[in-house]
């Protein structure tokens, strides 16, 4: 046989399984992870990317979505602003051939850098319990999902959640609170709105800067001891909040006087500090725990066949875990209801949009996925990216979160022009005109 000969067979080789190749990739859904599973934030990055990849193995088991299988890979970002943007562009193509669903960074940061950048590319950015807060008016951000919980709806919450304490709004009046941030866009997000909550209720605010990554705070803490606040809002994240609590203790200031936001509330917030934690209240929009269905479908499925993601299999039913598997929830659900109208098939990031936009997930859809009461009902539209806003507060007993609340709204009627007076100032400074969302389907 020529050279000739054998080269043509080998290329024709070559060629049938690329086409093989790609004939598989054509039904599957890619989802690219910008995560971080090393520095100070890995706790955060490892417990959430472990419950999101698990769900995607879980919804895999039970054979994909209407058929298709769903793909990932990870571009570890360590939580920096520049390896995220690189991730970003890195992954944004697809895998081979199977196309990007939707962006899912779980940092502010990268999450600001690559907006522009998203949109533009046509694929959703999803920011579940973070983000850009203006970005809840779809009508400028298309593209971007700052899911349950955007941060002027989790401050808010905070807010009325201690009226109720005090015995109604007017009790906020002369109150003292304290709000302890992390040096960080995420962590100044939400000052503005605290103070006009405070002009509107009439509490006096102070508000405290921690540097990245918060390691030192004697200086913070002597200054809330000289305050005396009634209240103190950690608006923490990674290792500052199991130091914030340390030092808290140090200064004689009690753990059951300080509130944890939405990234302050998990186990391996609370745990390290020990004894401090004790008493420690925080906000979640989803509880621990392994006792809801879809838990255990993973748990059957992916974990004891020793396929789960978790290096550490005792954070399984951990805050963080369970964020990762509510926020697979979303995705997959935002992409199961696109393909009822594009088709049962791989999807464009824009059809994906469509679904997020579109999401409307009650008590009985909920409960069909296993996750009633794991997943707060959301409904979600063209000016609302946003679509729950509502939190419930947990206590630490040393040992674990138990809730101490019923779910507290957001005061959204109070949020939405302060929203839109941001969204609308994006929109003239880019040059964009907002959608018309009444012409929306």
């Amino acid at each position: 046989m020529s050279t000739r000969s054998v080269l043509g067979r080998l290329a024709l080789a070559v060629s049938l399984a690329a086409g093989a190749l790609n004939v598989h990739a054509a039904n599957e859904q890619y989802f690219p992870l910008q995560s971080y599973r090393v520095g100070p934030y890995a706790a955060g990055g490892t417990g959430f990317f472990g419950g999101f990849i698990d769900y995607l193995k879980y919804v895999n088991a039970q054979g994909g979505v209407n058929g298709v299988k769903l793909t990932w890979s990870e571009c570890e970002t360590e939580y920096v602003v520049e390896k995220g943007v690189e991730c970003y562009e890195r992954l944004k193509g697809g895998l081979n051939g199977a196309p990007a669903a939707a962006t899912n960074p779980l940092s502010v940061g990268i999450a600001y850098a690559t907006l522009e950048r998203s949109t533009a590319d046509k694929l959703p950015l999803i920011t579940i319990n973070h983000g850009r807060t203006d970005s809840t008016d779809g009508s400028v951000f298309p593209y971007v999902f700052p899911l349950q919980l955007n941060p002027y709806s989790e401050v808010s919450a905070i807010v009325n959640w201690i009226a109720q304490q005090a015995g109604g709004e007017q009790g906020l009046k002369g109150k003292k609170i304290v709000t302890l941030f992390h040096g960080s866009p995420y962590g100044k997000e939400t000052n503005e709105v605290l103070q006009a909550l405070a002009d509107k209720y009439g509490f006096e605010l102070s508000l405290l800067e921690v540097p990245h990554p918060g390691n030192e705070q004697q200086s913070q803490w002597l200054n809330i001891r000289r305050l005396k606040p009634d209240w103190v809002i950690l608006r923490g994240w990674g290792v500052m909040n199991p130091v914030a609590l340390k030092t808290a203790q140090k200064v004689g200031f009690p753990a059951d006087r300080i509130i944890g936001n939405i990234w302050s509330n998990s186990e391996e917030d609370a745990a390290p500090a020990g004894a401090a934690a004790k008493g420690f209240i925080a906000i979640t929009t989803h509880p621990s725990g392994t006792e809801f269905p879809v838990l255990q479908g993973i748990k059957q499925a992916v974990v004891d066949k020793g396929q789960g993601d978790l290096a550490d299999p005792k954070r399984f039913g951990t805050v963080y875990y369970n964020l990762g598997v509510v926020n697979g929830i979303l995705n997959v659900e935002a992409l199961r209801l696109a393909q009822e109208k594009f088709g049962r098939q791989p999807l464009s990031g824009e059809q994906v949009r469509w679904g997020f936009e579109h999401l409307n997930l009650d008590d009985t859809r909920l409960q069909a996925l296993g996750a009633k009461g794991l997943v707060q009902p959301l409904k979600l539209s063209c000016s609302d990216h946003e679509g729950g806003g509502a939190v419930r507060f947990q206590q630490w007993d040393g040992q674990k979160w138990k809730l101490i609340s019923d779910w507290v709204q957001a005061d959204r009627a109070f949020l939405r022009p302060i929203i839109e007076a941001s969204s609308h100032q994006y929109a003239k400074e880019k040059g964009i005109t907002p959608r018309d969302c009444s012409q929306e389907g």
